[in-house]
């Protein structure tokens, strides 16, 4: 038994084996990584993660493991930068956070209604394999391990506080990785720091995302700002997910009165945290200046005839179908009243008469096959004197 950072450590002949099996899995990761230097290196830190995973489940080694580990790598091979105790562990980290990610995306994607949990539940190897596909796939492994370190600590803290903070169950926790709600919080283009206490327009700000995403249902084309609006209404309970905690539905097309002439707000909210009310446009078409003139007006409209005394005052949130981020900060930085303009993205399916009379990928290839022998006959070959 030996002592490892004042923790108790036991050397056992598994252990041993084990170490030697690891020793051997770098020399050959030094290999490729004349190759690869960086992919490699994420991909060996991945596995180091796994490897810690499974055997401070399985193996009887104390507390000191981690710590006992590191001093035998670094002593095999101290040329070596990253294998640390702190770094061990982030690798450790690293691994619990992709390979979770997966089982997340397993989940949402095969788990119906009503069906057993253990339907999707597949083996520890075959998760493995597919997270680390996923990881090539993203770009992960393209990055330095620095700039891993801070995407998986700070982004798997953000969903610990969003879980604990709405109370999320485990199905809309996966809903909420798989819809990527790290990279989309806090980021559409707003006025909030000219126009609001910067205390406050902090707060405004990570409330509102970039895009949204309306998965929850579908339209056929063509279909206008109303129709969209009916569905956000239809599913509302998804639509508030969407939002995020605070959002209470006030009214859709709700009315307001300014000099005799009535005008008609799409979607009407209350935010219990912000305390003040949000006024939602929402434009099927791409972002112009002239929406935020009109959204303006509305804000000064519910702050005049709606809010309450004690109410912080109205905002304004702009759903568009597209927009240029330049145009949208050149049409806010003068108005007065605080806004956010954000895309939102949903999914659309072809009309029914249309889906018959589109070619087939077969059709296309055989059309190609065509003009191509058509035009060898012709002399016309464009491969020719290749």
């Amino acid at each position: 038994m030996a002592k490892a950072g004042g923790m108790e450590f036991h050397i056992t002949s598994e252990y041993q084996a084990w170490l030697a099996e690891i020793k051997n899995r770098i020399v050959a990761s030094r290999v490729k990584a004349a190759v690869s230097a960086n992919s490699e290196l994420i991909r060996l830190y991945y596995d180091l993660g796994a490897q810690i995973v499974e055997r401070e489940k399985n193996a009887k080694w104390g507390s000191g493991f981690i710590d006992g580990f590191s001093r035998d790598l670094k002593k095999s091979f101290p040329d070596i930068a990253g294998f640390s105790p702190q770094n061990l562990r982030y690798c450790r980290a690293f691994y619990r956070f992709y390979s979770a990610r997966e089982i997340c995306q397993q989940s949402v994607g095969e788990l119906g209604d009503g069906e057993d949990p253990a339907k999707w539940q597949q083996p520890v190897a075959k998760i493995e394999d597919s997270a680390l596909a996923a990881i090539s796939q993203q770009g992960v492994d393209q990055i330095p391990w620095g700039h891993n370190i801070l995407v998986f600590t700070k982004s798997a803290t953000f969903y610990i506080n969003q879980t604990i903070r709405n109370g999320w169950s485990r199905d809309t926790l996966a809903q909420q990785i798989k819809s990527e709600l790290y990279s989309r919080s806090g980021k559409a283009v707003s006025n909030f720091g000219q126009t609001l206490p910067a205390v406050r327009s902090e707060l405004v700000q990570q409330t509102l995302k970039d895009p949204y995403v309306f998965d929850f249902f579908s339209l056929t084309a063509p279909y206008n700002e109303r129709d969209v609006e009916r569905q956000l209404v239809k599913h509302m309970t998804k639509f508030l997910l969407e939002l995020g905690k605070g959002f209470a539905f006030v009214g859709q097309q709700y009315t307001i009165e300014v000099d005799g002439t009535d005008y008609f707000i799409d979607l009407l909210f209350y935010h219990t945290v912000l305390k003040c009310y949000v006024v939602v446009e929402l434009k099927n078409k791409k972002f112009v200046p002239e929406y935020a003139g009109k959204l303006n007006f509305y804000l000064s409209a519910v702050d005049s005839l709606v809010k309450q005394a004690d109410d912080n005052p109205t905002i304004g949130l702009l759903l568009c179908r597209d927009k240029s981020n330049i145009e949208v900060e050149f049409a806010l930085r003068d108005m007065n009243k605080p806004m956010g303009v954000s895309e939102y993205n949903l999914t659309e399916v072809l009309p029914d008469e249309l889906k018959g009379s589109l070619p087939t990928v077969e059709e296309i290839e055989a059309d190609l096959k065509r003009l191509d022998d058509s035009a060898r006959e012709q002399g016309d070959d464009p491969n020719a004197g290749k």
